[in-house]
C-alpha cells in the first residue's frame, strides 16, 4: 500500500485497486488522524494537570511535541483505515466499468454481442 513513509502506490499490486477513488479522497484520513490526536492531547492534558507531575510549561512544551509527532507516526495507519473503512461502507463493484479498481474492464475491450 505505501511507497515510503509518507507516499502511496496509486494502486494496489495484487488486485489492482485504486487506492485515491476521487481528488480529495485521503480527507477522510485527516479527519481519523485529527480525532486520535485530540483525544490523546485532552486526555494528556487532563491527567498531567490532575497529577502535578509536570510544570505547566513542560507540560505544554510534552504536548505540543505529541501534536507534532502522532500525526506523522499515525499517518500510513489513518490511511489505511480510511481505506477499509470506505470500501466497507462504500464498496466499488467490480463490474464497474467507470473506474480503474480491481477487475474492472475498460469499454475498448468489451466486445458487443
Amino acid at each position: 500500500m505505501f511507497a515510503g513513509s509518507l507516499s502511496m502506490h496509486e494502486t494496489c499490486d495484487v488486485c489492482h485497486y485504486k487506492f485515491e477513488r476521487a481528488p480529495g479522497y485521503f480527507l477522510g484520513s485527516i479527519y481519523v488522524n485529527y480525532g486520535l490526536t485530540s483525544i490523546l492531547v485532552v486526555i494528556g492534558y487532563f491527567s498531567l494537570f490532575l497529577t502535578g507531575i509536570l510544570p505547566h510549561s513542560a507540560m505544554l512544551w510534552t504536548l505540543g511535541a505529541i501534536c507534532v509527532l502522532v500525526p506523522l507516526i499515525f499517518f500510513r495507519y489513518a490511511r489505511a483505515l480510511w481505506c477499509g473503512f470506505d470500501q466497507y461502507w462504500d464498496p466499488v463493484p467490480e463490474d464497474d466499468e467507470t473506474n480503474d479498481h480491481g477487475n474492472a474492464t475498460s469499454m475498448s475491450s468489451k466486445t458487443t454481442a
